[in-house]
């Protein structure tokens, strides 16, 4: 008991009451991981213990629609539905052990939490969402807003993932300490005005000079120190070779970046895993189906918060960093910083962290 109160003690300077009866957990009994993680985080977070929702699936990280929506959905929707909790509840944990691709075509492919995302109107409506292709995300750009019900009919739906335990507690410890300090590293490609680079472009502009490292050189930008927000192409960047970014990441620190399958899995690469191209000839150089970055990595690097795609989203569908990056620096939590900078839901987006993480208001 004494153990139990002083881990509880030791979240109460870093959260309210308000926010840990926002939150609902779910964790999968045919997993180890994800019930060790889901102890983790509601002891850390003081979540009520009746705000875990327990399933028990196939942890494989894929899994078939029908079965998405028998042993997934449904549970959480009756769970939520029995405890009262749909419109106090704004934001969803998965914990790693519950799966996290629904399989299908390249239309129908979607992210477990995008689609979870959508319970809520899926329970105002009494029927599930439309599939394939995704649906119009009600809070993308509503960047002067307060997320709530019912203005907003979605809950915010972030993962606690990583390569192993330690890393998810990593993700949750840091979540606890973070400061609005540091600078944000803004990647990207060149001064033209494509369209992925405009939005890197855009959030330089609109952070204060003193708190940004940008380059639009072909150089990539690695070794920085004092990390706290970071955005590129990743390795859709032709001059970056290196796996590992080798960043000092300060607690609290995010990133996203345009890559198609950077969340595709969170099992471990070899340490000799490097990153290479789609050509057939590299093919034997893959991991998990790609050559491209992995969200996981950056996690494993000091990453506090991270977005990922399970599957092509494409490039307009990621997050976009000139909505992300202000909010995160301006004090909007983690799960809204990056739900109002995505356009989509039902679709192959996942986000990474505690979705109550915050900087806190700039300090002057």
């Amino acid at each position: 008991m004494r153990g139990f109160l002083g881990l509880l003690l030791l979240a109460t300077g870093a959260i309210c009451a308000a926010d840990a009866s926002s939150v609902l957990v779910v964790v999968n009994d045919n997993s180890a991981l994800s019930k060790s993680i889901g102890e983790y985080y509601v002891r850390r977070r003081a979540i009520p213990l009746r705000q875990i929702c327990h399933l028990k699936v196939d942890p494989a990280e894929e899994i078939a629609r029908a079965d998405y929506e028998r042993l997934i959905a449904a549970p959480i929707a009756r769970f939520l539905i029995d405890q009262k909790l749909i419109e106090s509840i704004l934001y969803i944990v998965t914990t790693a052990g519950v799966p996290l691709r629904v399989a299908g075509d390249p239309q129908n492919v979607a992210a477990v939490d995008s689609e979870l995302a959508l319970l809520y109107s899926d329970i105002k409506q009494g029927s599930p969402h439309r599939v394939p292709g995704f649906i119009p995300n009600p809070f993308f750009e509503r960047t002067q807003e307060k997320f709530r019900h019912p203005e907003f009919p979605m809950y915010l739906v972030t993962r606690l993932a990583a390569y192993d335990f330690e890393g998810v507690k990593g993700i949750i410890d840091r979540a606890l300490i973070a400061k609005n300090v540091g600078k944000f590293v803004i990647d990207s490609r060149s001064a033209s005005d494509a369209q992925g680079d405009n939005w890197l472009h855009a959030a330089a502009k609109l952070l204060p000079k003193d708190r940004v490292v940008a380059d639009d050189s072909s150089k990539v930008l690695y070794d920085q120190t004092g990390v706290i927000g970071y955005a590129s192409w990743g390795s859709n960047d032709p001059n970056r070779k290196n796996r590992f970014n080798k960043f000092q990441w300060l607690p609290g620190a995010i990133m996203t970046e345009y890559v198609s399958s950077d969340g595709r899995t969170f099992k471990r690469p070899p340490e000799n895993w490097v990153l290479s191209t789609w050509k057939k000839e590299d093919q034997h150089l893959w991991f998990a189906g790609s050559p491209q970055s992995m969200t996981a990595d950056y996690i494993l690097e000091g990453a506090t918060g991270a977005s990922g795609h399970v599957a092509e989203p494409y490039l307009h569908m990621t997050p976009r960093p000139d909505l992300l990056l202000p909010a995160y620096y301006s004090g909007r939590n983690l799960a809204e910083s990056y739900y109002l900078s995505m356009r989509g839901l039902s679709w192959q987006n996942i986000v990474v962290g505690d979705p109550l993480c915050s900087l806190g208001k700039p300090i002057k």
